[in-house]
């Protein structure tokens, strides 16, 4: 929008790649384009070539004070889920809560289009969208804080998704004792 001077949801992944607690295998597909055919074949073209672990979709809501973690994408015919507990990853934010309402513009579409895409293809790989407020000097490190929490659960504390056959999904993680993350990628536009 033209009174948009950024988008909150990649002023975070910026702020969260300028930080020394970044994830090694982190990776990020940065500034889809606001558009409902575009943004979802740019983000399944990004996992297909990353192939991560865990998939993070990011948008900016204007409307919030919190990061809400989407707990489902609502199409015409049809709602889709997140595998994930979102109760788990929320506990003991400051910054963060549950929200079931993803909007109707870009961020659901996009979100349902790789519920879907997930589904379809077999995929064991947990989806959540996460819609970040605007970035305050005030709000600034909380909102980053809780953001990075969200990582690490999502990274670390098993179980936190539901999967039809969820011993199949952890096999398919590489828990290794050599490597301490699991990939994640981030896609991040404006909603």
């Amino acid at each position: 929008m033209p009174h948009q001077t950024s988008n909150s949801s990649d002023d975070l992944i910026a702020e969260l790649l300028r930080s020394r607690t970044v994830l090694p295998t982190l990776q990020t597909l940065r500034h889809l384009p606001v558009n409902f055919q575009q943004a979802p074949l740019q983000a399944i073209a990004g996992v297909n070539r990353i192939r991560p672990h865990v998939l993070l979709c990011c948008g900016m809501s204007e409307r919030s004070q919190t990061l809400n973690l989407e707990s489902r994408a609502i199409a015409p015919r049809e709602t889709l889920y997140t595998p994930f507990h979102l109760d788990r990853l929320v506990d003991g934010l400051t910054m963060t809560q549950i929200s079931h309402d993803a909007g109707r513009f870009v961020c659901n579409y996009l979100y349902y289009a790789m519920l879907r895409y997930v589904r379809d293809q077999h995929l064991d790989l947990p989806c959540l969208f996460i819609h970040v407020p605007i970035l305050t000097e005030a709000n600034r490190w909380a909102i980053l804080n809780d953001f990075q929490k969200i990582l690490h659960r999502v990274c670390h504390s098993q179980p936190l998704v539901d999967f039809p056959d969820e011993s199949r999904y952890l096999q398919n993680l590489d828990l290794s004792p050599n490597r301490r993350y699991v990939d994640v990628a981030l896609d991040s536009h404006a909603s």
